[in-house]
């Protein structure tokens, strides 16, 4: 835009180029109301918002807090699990014979010994740590070690017919998995070719 050096030979156009349009601020001040109403929406919307972020707040808390009280004994429990094992091996190497013996004082030690393998699974089950031992399941990647697999015709594809090592979780989270042996079916025997 070009202005002249004299006032005088401007015209009404030239003037209100040069004037800015009005700023909404200018908008604003001719109509109080609406400015109030823009303010409260704004607010409104700054307060559902917070609100919003509070009670998302509240809930995520409430989760962390759930989830520390269940999994805050998992390395402790962890480190029980070899005691456990270690009982359980304990048991498994006495032979039969000893078992049903007449010598009181082994019974006496064995039967100890078992009670003490059952005591430390109940107080790990209080606890929320339960034992797997899926036997007879289907087999479970997410809680099951394949070791080895059995040639059985006798059971499903991927039955779990032997485990070599009880696993363990805790809440929805595996401690340790069950180390097991599926089954397999043979395979069928080829046909003869026809000629």
């Amino acid at each position: 835009m070009t202005v002249s050096k004299h006032p005088e030979s401007q015209t009404a156009a030239d003037i209100s180029a040069e004037t800015p349009a009005a700023a909404p601020e200018t908008a604003a001040a001719l109509d109080p109301l609406a400015a109030l109403e823009a303010e409260k929406a704004e607010l409104k919307d700054k307060l559902l918002r917070t609100l919003a972020e509070m009670e998302n707040l509240r809930r995520r808390t409430e989760r962390e807090v759930a989830d520390s009280r269940l999994y805050a004994v998992t390395s402790f429990a962890r480190d029980m699990l070899s005691v456990a094992d270690n009982l359980r091996r304990a048991l498994d190497s006495v032979p039969a014979e000893v078992r049903t013996g007449t010598d009181e004082a082994v019974k006496a030690l064995i039967e100890g010994v078992d009670l003490t393998e059952r005591g430390l699974i109940q107080t790990l089950e209080r606890h929320g740590v339960k034992k797997r031992e899926p036997v007879g399941e289907k087999f479970n990647p997410n809680f099951d070690q394949a070791m080895f697999e059995i040639p059985d015709d006798s059971k499903p594809n991927g039955t779990v017919v032997q485990v070599v090592q009880a696993g363990y979780v805790i809440g929805e989270r595996v401690l340790r998995p069950s180390m097991v042996g599926v089954s397999k079916a043979a395979p069928k025997p080829a046909e003869p070719t026809k000629h």
